[in-house]
């Protein structure tokens, strides 16, 4: 190999390393995302069980009919 052979090598390595340096925050942040997402749905889901437990929303086969049927 050449000196010009080896130096477009490396420079195909550095290529390769920033891609997946860069694929790799990319899914990072995704994941970041998500997992606000989960949070906020954690968050809502309690907030909805706790609603249930206490009898606040009840299940529509208990529900009394609007007044006008």
């Amino acid at each position: 190999m050449t000196e010009h052979d080896l130096e477009e090598r490396l420079i195909d390595i550095e290529t390769a390393i920033a891609n997946q340096d860069r694929i790799i925050e990319d899914l990072n942040q995704v994941v970041i995302a998500q997992g606000k997402i989960i949070d906020k749905l954690e968050k809502q889901n309690k907030y909805l069980l706790d609603m249930v437990n206490q009898e606040t929303v009840k299940p529509l086969s208990e529900e009394t009919p609007p007044p006008h049927y």
